[in-house]
């Protein structure tokens, strides 16, 4: 099964999931900024951690180019809280177990790892405009250099 995909124009799927702390956050909290939501397979694995400790030092200056971040995961908060804890991430880490965010973005479904066909998780990256519509949708992106070519693509200096 392919996910259906989000294309740039689209409006974004709204949501309300908990956080690490389990305080309900919602994509409308952020009405009228940018938003980066990303999506990662599970908390405190290699690739996931490169992924979030680099959303976490490009923070400050994503931030004063407007942007906020969510990193979202089939996690239990419990799990993102300790995620977050154990790698200092400032940033909210949602909670979406049944994969109704997930499968709402496209970032759910089959993929390739290690040759075979699987599903699961896709690591993708959506960023959301002010207005709440897709400004940039980013399927099965690396967790190395992710970031980095974030920024790029969204002029952030």
């Amino acid at each position: 099964m392919t996910p259906t995909r989000l294309a740039e124009g689209d409006p974004a799927p709204t949501f309300t999931l908990p956080d690490q702390d389990g305080t309900p956050v919602s994509l409308g909290d952020f009405a009228g900024q940018n938003v980066i939501v990303y999506f990662y397979p599970a908390a405190m694995t290699p690739g996931c951690t490169t992924e979030a400790c680099d959303f976490r030092d490009n923070l400050n200056s994503l931030k004063a180019a407007g942007y906020q971040v969510l990193g979202l995961s089939k996690d239990a908060p419990d799990t993102l809280k300790e995620f977050q804890e154990r790698d200092g991430l400032n940033f909210p880490l949602l909670s979406d177990p049944d994969l109704t965010v997930h499968n709402a973005y496209g970032a759910y479904g089959e993929k390739s790892l290690y040759g075979k066909t699987v599903t699961g998780v896709l690591r993708s990256t959506f960023v959301v405009n002010p207005e709440g519509t897709i400004r940039l949708p980013l399927y099965n992106v690396k967790a190395t250099g992710h970031v980095a070519s974030l920024r790029k693509k969204l002029g952030v200096d």
